[in-house]
């Protein structure tokens, strides 16, 4: 498999059939000028997962691209006239040969007085890429490759070291990290490095750069 991490917690993916782009949202840069997308799968509604306007835009250009959104953004997509494929936690669909299955179901807990909205987490092709958006739920399939989130108002770090090794995968790509300064980034990805569960590496691609994972 082969990932570029546009920022925050948007990645593109690539695997043997498909190139399938995760949550385009306001904090990422660079994922516009993506093309010949087989899908487009939204995790939730908050901003910085999902950019209304620059979605539209990326699916003008990508055609042929299947939207794929949680309930919660269902409403955002429709005001679009974006036709999307709503899923639900347990459910599953196939995009160009990548089956990618729902993990999850609520966003975490932010505050007592914060609503919690929903949040679907994709599995990738039977557990070779998953991204949890913001949760943590732990999937049933194992877990080659994980997106693993740093940084949030929802999130800490003992809950994303805990995390990590719960899901245990060979190799943990940082996301979520867009809410942090340049020093705290190489903080936060420092601890994960260090209390990572024997036999998980960490791996940070370049922003932008296409990396074989």
């Amino acid at each position: 498999m082969r990932i570029i991490h546009f920022g925050h917690s948007c990645v593109l993916l690539e695997t043997d059939s498909a190139r399938l782009l995760i949550d385009p949202g306001t904090f990422a840069h660079g994922f516009e000028t993506a093309r010949e997308l087989d899908g487009v799968l939204i995790t939730h509604q908050h901003p910085d997962h999902l950019d209304p306007t620059k979605l539209a835009t990326l699916l003008l250009d990508n055609p042929n691209a299947a939207l794929v959104v949680d309930e919660g953004s269902a409403a955002i997509t429709h005001d679009l006239g974006l036709a999307a494929t709503v899923l639900a936690p347990g459910e599953h669909t196939e995009i160009a040969g990548a089956a990618i299955h729902v993990a999850g179901g609520r966003h975490a807990v932010i505050h007592d007085d914060v609503p919690v909205i929903a949040n679907n987490g994709y599995v990738i092709d039977h557990g070779a890429f998953y991204h949890p958006g913001d949760s943590l739920v732990v999937p049933e399939q194992a877990v080659d490759v994980l997106g693993v989130p740093v940084a949030a108002p929802w999130l800490k770090t003992s809950e994303a070291v805990g995390f990590l090794r719960s899901v245990a995968p060979r190799v943990a790509v940082p996301v979520h990290e867009a809410v942090l300064a340049e020093a705290g980034v190489g903080l936060y990805g420092g601890l994960l490095v260090r209390l990572a569960p024997q036999g998980t590496g960490v791996i940070a691609p370049p922003h932008g750069e296409l990396t074989e994972i």
